[in-house]
């Protein structure tokens, strides 16, 4: 599916670069926490505890929409959230129905990222990479670039939780500015380079 969706993108844009947002136009949310806390992925299977609630608890995995499904909750959007923020997310939802309802989110089980990379690099194709990995490890996992490589132009494609073209400049890895080295891939992503 991703490298269907990278190709039809390529084919979209010509020699143009397209719609894109510039990494420094994210929100920090999307960057790995100051602490270290985990981020969760497309995969990992969580344990959501409710505090003196066993029947609301659950185990569940977050499925490659980005999403999870609760009861009394619905469908909420995991990826991409620390554990704390997605069991005060939870939390302020239960309000409904617990008074000062208290929600642990466990990690039970993690899986590696594993992205697709496309165009100007040594290697095309899946890589898997651990988790929390940058996206300069990517590059370098990949191969690093070919000769043709436009290092000015490279982009994540996310499809989750919505679709989003992010670029990069090879200055901005090798400088680390805004912490560009280290921005976390989630599992689906596609690292192309022009």
């Amino acid at each position: 599916p991703a490298l269907v969706a990278a190709s039809i993108f390529l084919s979209a844009c010509g020699a143009g670069m397209g719609q894109y947002t510039w990494f420094t136009d994210l929100p920090r949310s999307d960057f790995a926490s100051e602490n270290g806390e985990y981020v969760l992925g497309v995969g990992d299977t969580i344990q959501v505890q409710v505090y003196e609630q066993d029947s609301m608890g659950t185990a569940t995995k977050i499925r490659s929409d980005g999403r999870i499904a609760l009861p009394f909750m619905g469908e909420i959007v995991a990826v991409g959230k620390h554990p704390s923020d997605l069991a005060r997310e939870l939390q302020a939802r239960l309000r409904e129905f617990i008074v000062s309802p208290r929600v642990t989110i466990n990690v039970t089980q993690s899986q590696p990222v594993v992205i697709t990379t496309l165009g100007e690099v040594g290697h095309v194709g899946t890589i898997t990479l651990e988790n929390q990995a940058g996206l300069l490890e990517a590059i370098g996992q990949a191969g690093g670039f070919t000769e043709y490589a436009d290092k000015s132009a490279i982009f994540v494609l996310r499809r989750s939780p919505e679709y989003r073209r992010i670029r990069f400049t090879w200055d901005a890895l090798l400088q680390n500015k805004d912490n560009a080295a280290a921005f976390p891939l989630r599992s689906g992503d596609v690292l192309l380079v022009m």
